[in-house]
């Protein structure tokens, strides 16, 4: 249990990090990524606001794969035509201090595919 709770400071201290050079505005919101052992969550915040515009997560009834990559691909390309439809062309990626590989990656190119710059 030490090692999980350790591994997470680590996480929140990069993401500390990552937060003080990252930030979304009203044209170019930021996409935060959200990664639990079961599940993945993908949201578009405005930080000038702190509104979140959009979001999309591996908990919604339509999903069919859960938080494994191929439900990240979902996510990512779900969270992108949401993002479109409010308008949001381009975002800032904020990788929530994890590593950018695997689901992490997954969502990312898939939210790229489907149309957000970043």
């Amino acid at each position: 249990m030490a090692r999980r709770d350790s591994k997470n400071i680590i996480r929140l201290r990069v993401h500390k990090r990552i937060r003080s050079r990252v930030a979304g505005t009203a044209e170019r919101p930021r996409l935060a990524v959200f990664r639990s052992v079961k599940h993945i969550y993908a949201q578009v915040i405005d930080d000038t606001k702190g509104h979140t515009v959009v979001a999309a997560g591996s908990t919604e009834k339509d999903n069919k794969n859960g938080g494994n990559v191929a439900g990240a691909k979902e996510i990512g390309k779900l969270v992108a035509e949401r993002a479109k439809d409010k308008g949001i062309k381009a975002v800032v990626f904020d990788r929530g201090g994890y590593q950018y590989h695997g689901r992490v990656k997954a969502l990312a190119e898939a939210a790229r595919e489907a149309g957000l710059e970043f």
